[in-house]
C-alpha cells in the first residue's frame, strides 16, 4: 500500500500536514506544471518561478526522507483531476493526500479528483493546512460567517486557545521505494518567464525560515511603528513565502509568540492583548489572511469577479485606457504612486502601505474599475494570493469586507508626507525626481516654479487629487450601503 502527497501551493516538508498524514505509510509525492490554469487565473510568471525555486529545494528535502517528487504536466486545467489519478494509478496507490484550496475553481478541481478517486477504488484525504484554524469553522452566533475583521480576530483567538493546532513534524525518514526517483525540476514554464531578478526571491523553505528568524530577532519588536514606512526594512517579506507554501502561518505565529514570550499553545484573547505591540501587530495581520480566506469561503461571489457589496456592482466606473496605463507603468505624475507601480514592475513586490495607496488612487482618484487593478496585481505580484489580493482591493475600493469608508479617501501626497518623510523611497523608485528636496518631491507640481518643473521631465499629474475625491465621494454616497 503506497499513498500519494499531491503538493499545490504547499511546497515545504516543515509543518505539511498533508504530507505527514501521507507518510504513515509509504509515500510518493507528486506537482502538476498547469500553465493554462495559472494563466486562467493571473499568476505572475515572478510566482511561477519563485515556485519552480522552491520546488527544488523540496525535492532535496523529501529525497533525504526517501520521498520522490514526480512532476507531471497538464496541457489544460481540466486534465489535472485525471492526471494526479492515473498518476496514482500507475504507481500502486491506493490513498492521495492534499491540502486544500479554498477558491471556487480550486474547490471544484479538488472535488472532480475526489470522485474520480472513488471510482478508480482509492481514498482521498483533503487536509486543512493554509490556514492555522480551518476557514469554515468559525461563525458569530446567528451561525453566519464572520464579515467584519476585529469580531473574526476575536473568535480566532478564542478557538485557537480552546484547540491549539500543533506543529507537524517529520520524525524519521521513510524506507526508499524502490524504481521511482525524482524528476527534475525545469527552470522555466514556457508563457511564464520572468523579468524579476531570480536572486530577490530565493526559493524554497530553508529561505523562508531564515526571513522569519531575522525578522524575529531584528525587526518585530518595532513592527507597530515602523511597518508602514516603505523606504525601511521594518517588514518580514514573508508573503511570497506563505503563498507558495514555503512556509506555515503556524510557524510565522510560533515565531511572534516566542519574541512576545510565549508559546504557541499559549496563544489567546488575554495573552494576545498582553503581548508587547511589536509581534501583536503582526500576529494581527497574520490573523487579516486568515480573514480573508474565511471570507472567500462564506462568501464565494468575491471569487467571480464580483463586489462583496452587492450594491457596489452597480458603480459606473470611468473608462480610461491611457489613465489605467500610465497607473500601470507608474507614470500619474503622483510620485508615491509612481513609486509603487515601478516597485512593483522590478521587483515583483510592492510594500503594503503603498498598496493601499495605489489601490485608492487607483480606484477613487482615477475612478477606474478595482477589478483591473487587482487583476494587474495578481498577474505582477510574486507574493499573489487571490483572498488576500482581492480583500485589499474591495478594502481600498469600498467594497468590500471592513472596507474603508467611502468618504475615507487617502490623499496619496498627504501618505507620501506622513510615511517616507525624507523621500528616500520615491528617490529609489523614481530617480528623476532624486535630486529634489525633502518637501518639494511628494508634489514637484505644486511645490516647484512651472519652469522648473517642465525641466524635470516628469509628467503632471493626471488629476486634480481635491476635484477627484470630491467626484467619488458623490459617486458613493448615491450607493446605498448593502447588508450582508
Amino acid at each position: 500500500m503506497r499513498s500519494l502527497v499531491w503538493f499545490r501551493s504547499d511546497l515545504r516538508a516543515d509543518d505539511n500536514t498533508a504530507l505527514v498524514a501521507a507518510m504513515k505509510q509509504p509515500t510518493v509525492a507528486v506537482f502538476v506544471v498547469s500553465p493554462d490554469e495559472w494563466a486562467g487565473h493571473d499568476v505572475a510568471a515572478a510566482r511561477v518561478e519563485l515556485m519552480l525555486r522552491s520546488l527544488r529545494e523540496l525535492r532535496g528535502s523529501l529525497e533525504a526522507i526517501n520521498v520522490p517528487l514526480l512532476i507531471r504536466t497538464a496541457t489544460r486545467a481540466h486534465e489535472v483531476p485525471g492526471l494526479i489519478v492515473e498518476t496514482a494509478s500507475r504507481l500502486g496507490c491506493t490513498e492521495i493526500h492534499w491540502n486544500r484550496e479554498y477558491e471556487i475553481d480550486e474547490a471544484r478541481r479538488d472535488r472532480e479528483t475526489s470522485s474520480l478517486c472513488t471510482a478508480h477504488g482509492m481514498v482521498s484525504h483533503a487536509h486543512h493546512d493554509q490556514t492555522a484554524i480551518p476557514p469554515d469553522t468559525l461563525r458569530t452566533g446567528e451561525g453566519r460567517f464572520y464579515s467584519v475583521f476585529t469580531p473574526f480576530r476575536k473568535a480566532w483567538l478564542r478557538a485557537w486557545s480552546e484547540s491549539p493546532s500543533p506543529l507537524r513534524c517529520i520524525l524519521r525518514a521513510q524506507p526508499p521505494i524502490a524504481g521511482v526517483v525524482s524528476d527534475p525540476i525545469p527552470d522555466v514554464v514556457r508563457g511564464h518567464e520572468s523579468t524579476v531578478t531570480a536572486g530577490l526571491w530565493p526559493g524554497g523553505e530553508r529561505e523562508a525560515a531564515a526571513r522569519l528568524k531575522r525578522f524575529a530577532e531584528v525587526a518585530i519588536g518595532e513592527y507597530h511603528a515602523r511597518r508602514d514606512f516603505p523606504a525601511s526594512a521594518a517588514t518580514s517579506t514573508l508573503s511570497p513565502y506563505l503563498s507558495v507554501g514555503a512556509i506555515s502561518p503556524r510557524r510565522c505565529m510560533e515565531s511572534s509568540c516566542r519574541a512576545a514570550g510565549i508559546g504557541l499553545d499559549e496563544l489567546g484573547p488575554r495573552t494576545f492583548d498582553a503581548m508587547p505591540p511589536g509581534p501583536r501587530t503582526w500576529i494581527s495581520e497574520l490573523i487579516w489572511r486568515e480573514f480573508y480566506i474565511h471570507v472567500l469561503v462564506g462568501f464565494p461571489r468575491v471569487c467571480m469577479g464580483r463586489a462583496f457589496q452587492p450594491l457596489a456592482d452597480r458603480i459606473r466606473w470611468n473608462e480610461n485606457d491611457q489613465h489605467f496605463d500610465a497607473w500601470r507603468r507608474g507614470v500619474t505624475g503622483v510620485p508615491i504612486v509612481d513609486a509603487g507601480m515601478r516597485q512593483l514592475s522590478a521587483t515583483g513586490w510592492m510594500h503594503n502601505r503603498v498598496r493601499m495607496v495605489t489601490a485608492m488612487f487607483l480606484s477613487k482618484n482615477l475612478f477606474l474599475d478595482w477589478r483591473l487593478g487587482e487583476r494587474h496585481f495578481m498577474r505582477s505580484l510574486v507574493d499573489g494570493c487571490f483572498a488576500s489580493n482581492n480583500g485589499g482591493w474591495q478594502w481600498s475600493a469600498s467594497t468590500g469586507t471592513d472596507a474603508a469608508p467611502y468618504f475615507r479617501i487617502f490623499n496619496p501626497v498627504s501618505q507620501s508626507r506622513a510615511n517616507d518623510a525624507r523621500g528616500d523611497y520615491i528617490r529609489q523608485w523614481v530617480p528623476e525626481l532624486a535630486h529634489l528636496s525633502d518637501s518639494d518631491i511628494h508634489d514637484p507640481r505644486e511645490s516647484l516654479p512651472p519652469l522648473a518643473f517642465e525641466r524635470l521631465g516628469y509628467p503632471r499629474p493626471l488629476v486634480d487629487l481635491v476635484v477627484s475625491r470630491a467626484r467619488a465621494i458623490e459617486a458613493f454616497r448615491l450607493m446605498k450601503p448593502a447588508s450582508t
